[in-house]
């Protein structure tokens, strides 16, 4: 048991490289984490660790003290970033992190900065009244679906590790506490430049954006306009992002501005979903009453947001008012065709296309129309369509994806005579599709029934299973079969909740 925050305890070192503690003191409050009562390590993730430079047996002696904040690591600069941010439309000037303690910054083995962050560590002066503390629902959750998304090839925070505190939260019933690691190319988000245009400060918005230009896209100092060359990095990582989400069926639930980090990477996990039947109208968020972050809405977000961002960078971008925002506007006006360019590559890639033609996004949208129309799973339909188009493929297994089998006869008739003027051949573009369509995604119900298990009776073994098999979901795990398949009416999730 440890009851009060240690620091400098041999062994414990990170090699810490601190930068964003060097801004002004203003966009940040310095937090120490609140230690808890009985931390318990559930998991740390021992290949991440050592990509990171972390030494692994010193973090499985210490990772309960560490990763609960009991145990401050030698070299952290433990601070509260500040942020602002549109929620659902309506702006916040003030949200910062509530619950979240940034440790500092490392550089791992390739040469690469990253966060490391303690979520649910203790309050902080933007708790906003909140506990600060983190429920072992949420905690797993974003252990399995950051991870699953890195697994995918989607960028996307990382979890280090989880930890039980030994000690309840209090939400609408009471459950065990937790604290969450994780690991970030930076946790810069839309909403942190909006904190400091909110407030006029002019010069803050410059600070920060000459820090993410330094930090994510050095060679933009060299552009003729480093600003706007910025906006529309940002903007072209945001459009190659949300197509990927598109490409697995991801509906990340709540796309505030606050959520949308500048690096280009997934963040914050709490009522995110994969979708089961494909249906573009599809939302899981209990908080999102009129479906604004539904699954076919997310590309649109991506560019309401990506105007939020720009509205705070115009004078940065020109001196000249009129010509700041017309520079701005074009940048926003590209992020459609750009956001186009990325899905329709990816879309073609799902189905096995290796050329292009113009009749393609018909071929796709038909196919999209079709699943819709029979209540096709989204996984297991573009799976099946990679089995089926090898040598050795069957088409009952793909058309039993569908309501009606016999409905998918045309599409493939159609998507046949398209790949008569393809160049792979059967196998080679077999095992192209495999590696886009992935046989394993995190399925809503098995979220559930781990983090269930472990709630109710301290059972984590669902949570390790699951973990396991999403690391490798392109490949077919026939001892993992069962994870292949959608839920059963009865273990349908139909909403999901945020972790606060």
């Amino acid at each position: 048991m440890t009851s009060a925050l240690q620091t400098n305890r041999p062994g414990a070192a990170f090699p810490f490289d601190n930068s964003y503690v060097g801004l002004p003191q203003h966009f940040f409050a310095a937090q120490v984490p609140t230690p808890v009562a009985e931390p318990w390590l559930i998991k740390l993730n021992e290949p991440l660790a050592a990509e990171l430079g972390l030494d692994v047996e010193a973090l499985r002696r210490d990772g309960a003290a560490i990763f609960s904040g009991n145990l401050l690591p030698e070299g952290a600069e433990p601070l509260a970033m500040a942020y602002a941010g549109h929620q659902f439309g309506g702006f916040s000037p003030q949200l910062g992190d509530g619950r979240a303690i940034l440790l500092g910054e490392v550089i791992d083995r390739g040469g690469k900065r990253f966060d490391i962050q303690l979520k649910g560590a203790g309050p902080t002066p933007f708790s906003r009244r909140g506990d600060g503390r983190a429920a072992i629902g949420p905690v797993l959750r974003e252990y399995i679906i950051s991870e699953a998304m890195f697994a995918l090839g989607i960028p996307a925070t990382r979890a280090l590790a989880a930890v039980t505190t030994g000690e309840p939260v209090y939400r609408e019933e009471v459950l065990p506490g937790a604290v969450f690691t994780r690991v970030a190319a930076s946790h810069i988000r839309v909403g942190t430049f909006q904190y400091f245009a909110a407030r006029g400060d002019t010069d803050g918005v410059r600070a920060l954006a000459d820090y993410v230009i330094d930090r994510h896209y050095p060679a933009l100092k060299e552009a003729e306009n480093p600003y706007l060359a910025l906006f529309e990095a940002v903007s072209e990582r945001q459009a190659a992002l949300i197509a990927r989400w598109l490409h697995v069926g991801f509906i990340h639930g709540v796309m505030n501005t606050d959520n949308m980090t500048v690096s280009g990477e997934t963040i914050d996990f709490g009522p995110c979903a994969f979708m089961d039947a494909y249906d573009p109208a599809t939302v899981f968020s209990s908080i999102d009453q009129h479906g604004r972050y539904a699954y076919a809405n997310q590309p649109g977000i991506g560019q309401w947001n990506l105007a939020r961002l720009g509205e705070t960078l115009l004078s940065l971008i020109d001196a000249e008012p009129d010509r700041a925002v017309d520079k701005a506007n074009a940048v926003i006006k590209s992020y459609g065709e750009r956001f186009q360019a990325h899905w329709l590559a990816g879309m073609r890639e799902k189905i096995g296309l290796a050329g292009q033609e113009d009749a393609d996004l018909e071929l796709v949208q038909a196919l999209l129309s079709l699943m819709q129309a029979q209540a096709a799973d989204f996984t297991l339909t573009f799976r099946r369509l990679s089995d089926l188009a090898g040598d050795d493929g069957v088409e009952p297994a793909f058309a039993a994806s569908f309501r009606e089998p016999e409905a998918c006869g045309a599409w493939l008739a159609q998507w046949r005579e398209r790949l008569s003027r393809d160049p792979k051949t059967a196998a080679e573009r077999a095992i192209a599709m495999r590696a886009v369509n992935p046989a394993f995604i995190p399925r809503n119900h098995r979220v559930e029934q781990a983090i269930e298990a472990a709630v109710e009776n301290g059972d984590f073994s669902l949570f390790e299973a699951l973990v396991t098999v999403l690391s490798k979901p392109y490949e077919d795990q026939p001892g993992f079969a069962a994870y292949l398949q959608p839920p059963k009416p009865d273990e349908r999730v139909l909403a999901t909740f945020c972790g606060t």
